[in-house]
């Protein structure tokens, strides 16, 4: 059974028992999962150019980037109006629930002393964000190959409506989470 069958025959069904919702729509689900690379650094620096970078988010998404253009200028950033300031993937279905796969059980093995996730990058809607220092751990990059390490944001937007129903669909997907953070934020909400 791959990962996308297993979420919606096994986890959905634990995860409405889990949370006590009556109805299945009321359960927190995947919307996307969008993949951000900055390239403002690299626009600063007088090298215009980030084709390189654009490949390597191609390569791992396995999808063609979208590349934003600053709205505003802001002179602290050395940026204008339509300069380019990032690349932006946004992932749904078939791709997300692959790319979703690979983060949980390849990536985030090989990242350098990865003890597990903050709870703390959780936002009040329930969406994860996690941040990557380089992009070399996805399988498909070969380090010989690169020019220069970048990072990568990744962002998994849910349909919950709060943190705790975020957690519940990202633990149960298998998100490894920090435990000793776990035991701590039970007892700050007992004090309080």
């Amino acid at each position: 059974m791959n990962f996308a069958e297993n979420y919606k025959k096994n986890i959905l069904p634990a995860l409405k028992k889990e949370l006590g919702k009556k109805n299945s729509m009321a359960v927190p689900m995947l919307k996307c999962v969008k993949v951000h690379v900055g390239i403002g650094s690299v626009m600063t620096r007088g090298n215009k150019d980030y084709d390189s970078i654009i490949a390597n988010v191609a390569t791992i998404t396995g999808q063609k980037p979208v590349v934003t253009l600053a709205k505003k200028a802001i002179s602290n950033f050395k940026s204008r109006i339509g300069l380019p300031t990032g690349i932006v993937v946004t992932l749904r279905g078939k791709r997300m629930f692959e790319f979703l796969n690979k983060l949980i059980n390849v990536v985030m093995p090989r990242i350098r002393d990865f003890r597990g996730l903050t709870r703390r990058s959780l936002d009040e809607q329930g969406s994860y964000s996690l941040g990557l220092k380089e992009h070399t751990v996805f399988p498909e990059i070969n380090p010989d190959d690169i020019e220069k390490a970048h990072g990568v944001q990744i962002t998994i937007v849910t349909t919950a409506t709060n943190k705790d129903d975020g957690f519940a669909l990202l633990s149960a997907l298998g998100f490894p989470f920090k435990k000793d953070e776990l035991i701590s934020d039970k007892k700050s909400k007992k004090k309080s």
